[in-house]
């Protein structure tokens, strides 16, 4: 990346975070029932909605993990039509299949169950409902519906994603194998519900990928540059929990407060990247993801020490604060910045989460390379501005 796209990166950036301190910011109101996902029937009652779309993946419908939601709605007499057709990294198709079944049976309002891709295929089958004349390629990037969706309620099944908080929604192409961020404040569920039950089930590696995942939103918020006092709070916390809590989920998935931690881990670090962004990390995890379907979980796991480690001194300091929080004091910044580093490296093998990712075809290393500089030139507030050739450098480290 030569100086002049630098300047310009850096002005971008420095003008979004202007503009960002006067935009519409809020967060999902919370929701807790003590019977669980069922509780919510009679809370949506008393919307009188004419139908709720509920949103989930096979594999969660298979585990049961809707059941106590949809009995919930029936006991209540809340008309609902249901999608459990969800794919992991959800396509145009899929979303707009979705779309499809929300018109038909008369939908206004929108339930999502699940990980990050129930979450994200929720959201833009809502933007379509507010846009319906704006097709989803038109919505990539930033701030392209600025309208008000339909109520969408966010019950993650996982910790990690933080979907159930965030602008965000990610969508792959099925036929460019391209894979990107629509990122608008409407998008922003207007509930969550969080249940530790939900996640009690998860597999071991599920549990480790997606806590993983939450840390990679928390650290990528932290380090970079758009951050204000309140998103870094919510990055310290997210930290804290996950080193005290993920390992405890990971290897005794029956207990339910490290399990509630990380939920609440999930949703303060989402909090904070919605505001402050995310980097090059998420970058390379979304292409590796629109070439092969890697879990976005396990993309973030394996790259986050690596660029971190990329990154230098220039995020060094920020590393040495967060290392401070976790309890690592001994050095200068860079010590502490290292032994961040290390702290992760060592957290990712105790949970067998591996330190490469197999089947990457050199010859596709420079067009994802190159979609992952245009996902993060000018928008991510790196530490450290990266161009495409030192991205596919990235990507050599991790084959």
């Amino acid at each position: 990346m030569n100086s002049l796209e630098k300047i310009w990166c850096r002005t971008f950036q420095t003008v979004m975070k202007a503009a960002s301190a006067v935009l519409p910011w809020r967060e999902p109101e919370i929701l807790h029932f003590d019977n669980g996902t069922r509780g919510i029937g009679a809370f949506v009652a008393k919307k009188a909605y004419k139908k709720v779309l509920v949103v989930t993946g096979p594999n969660v419908y298979k585990r049961g993990l809707a059941d106590e939601l949809i009995k919930g709605l029936e006991e209540n007499g809340v008309p609902y039509a249901l999608f459990n057709r969800v794919v992991n990294n959800p396509t145009i198709d899929n979303i707009e299949e979705a779309f499809a079944l929300y018109k038909a049976e008369g939908c206004d309002a929108i339930i999502a169950l699940g990980g990050g891709s129930p979450m994200d295929l929720a959201k833009v089958v809502g933007a379509r409902a507010a846009k319906p004349r704006k097709p989803v390629k038109k919505m990539k990037g930033l701030l392209k519906i600025m309208k008000r969706i339909p109520d969408l309620y966010a019950i993650p099944t996982t910790a990690g994603s933080g979907s159930e908080t965030t602008i965000a929604a990610v969508v792959s192409d099925s036929v460019t194998h391209e894979k990107y961020p629509i990122n608008d404040l409407s998008l922003i569920p207007r509930y969550a519900v969080l249940d530790p039950r939900l996640t009690a089930a998860l597999p071991p590696q599920t549990t480790a990928t997606t806590g993983m995942d939450a840390l990679t939103h928390a650290v990528e918020a932290y380090i970079g540059r758009s951050n204000t006092q309140k998103t870094k709070e919510n990055a310290e916390k997210a930290v804290k929990l996950i080193f005290d809590n993920l390992l405890t989920a990971y290897e005794h998935g029956d207990d339910l407060t490290a399990r509630e931690n990380m939920q609440k881990a999930s949703y303060y670090a989402g909090v904070a990247f919605t505001r402050a962004y995310v980097g090059y990390v998420h970058a390379l995890a979304h292409a590796l993801g629109g070439f092969y379907g890697t879990p976005h979980g396990l993309a973030n796991s394996v790259l986050l020490p690596v660029v971190l480690e990329y990154y230098g001194e220039s995020a060094h300091e920020p590393l040495a604060r967060l290392a401070e929080i976790v309890g690592i004091t001994d050095g200068d910044d860079a010590a502490k910045a290292t032994k961040f580093i290390g702290a992760i490296k060592e957290m990712n093998a105790k949970m067998l989460i591996p330190a490469t990712i197999d089947g990457i075809d050199p010859a596709d290393v420079p067009e994802m390379a190159k979609r992952a500089a245009a996902e993060g030139n000018p928008l991510y507030p790196v530490p450290r501005l990266l161009g495409a050739d030192e991205l596919e450098k990235i990507y050599g480290m991790i084959m």
